[in-house]
């Protein structure tokens, strides 16, 4: 198959030049440096919830390996919507091209919500990380395998100097050691193949093992229902980055509570 990041990186540099060229960086990293009144999500997980786990709630409308997913959605309806549900966070795929997001959905949700707001993108630049601080984000995405570990490391720093938390993504054993090495604290074990885009659960149980207790676990992705969450709080991970199923949902809120184990 077809390398779905790879494409996806590629039109990424393109926005960002076009972005950088209306808007110069050395703009958003002084307004990025005024802001204050960060939500910390690292701190927000790094404990179990009320039901003795966490749920980073995700908006997201369309994916390149299944196409659109809900269309037409109002974010700020969907945030307090989560946020009723029992949700720890708000993720919101900002990336236009292939998940028809906008950095106007953050901006949006941003508005409504209580909890972290996670912008989950593809970040290859310090400009979207400065540019994700003025948007209202408290956290940003970054995959380790679209980043060379220094940068990785450089990006990293950058976000501690914004007050943004970093949620580091990886999918395997290799990424996970760059991760770490780069002084990652919050760790996704993104289950699914960025190649390919197949999901397996067990990816997050095979990588928990290897994590010691100075970092803080989530597992993203292919997480359908109950028995999945209850497979991997076995193992040891009690937070979770759950889009796709939440957003087929005719009533979000309701599933959302099922998932936690909310339901009486």
């Amino acid at each position: 198959m077809s390398d779905f990041l790879s494409k996806i990186l590629k039109q990424k540099r393109r926005e960002i030049g076009a972005a950088s060229r209306k808007v110069p960086e050395a703009i958003l990293r002084h307004e990025a440096e005024k802001l204050n009144g960060k939500r910390s999500l690292f701190y927000r997980l790094a404990s179990p919830g009320p039901f003795g786990m966490n749920v980073i709630a995700e908006i997201k409308r369309a994916s390149p390996s299944k196409g659109p997913i809900r269309e037409g959605i109002d974010p700020k309806l969907y945030a307090e919507t989560y946020q009723r549900g029992g949700a720890a966070a708000i993720s919101v795929l900002t990336e236009s091209e292939f998940f028809n997001g906008s950095r106007d959905d953050l901006r949006s949700v941003r508005g409504v919500a209580s909890v972290p707001v996670l912008r989950k993108d593809f970040i290859v630049s310090t400009y979207q990380v400065y540019e994700s601080a003025v948007i209202g984000a408290d956290a940003v995405l970054l995959i380790v395998r679209a980043l060379s570990p220094e940068f990785l490391r450089e990006l990293i720093s950058i976000c501690e100097s914004v007050a943004l938390d970093s949620l580091v993504e990886v999918h395997n054993s290799g990424e996970l050691e760059t991760a770490m090495s780069a002084g990652a604290r919050l760790i996704g074990i993104n289950n699914r193949d960025l190649a390919t885009f197949r999901t397996d659960i067990q990816t997050s149980i095979d990588l928990a093992r290897l994590v010691g207790e100075e970092h803080v676990l989530v597992s993203e992705s292919g997480i359908s229902g109950r028995n999945d969450i209850v497979k991997l709080l076995d193992s040891g991970i009690f937070n979770f980055l759950i889009g796709e199923t939440l957003m087929r949902s005719e009533d979000p809120e309701l599933h959302l509570k099922s998932l936690l184990g909310a339901m009486p």
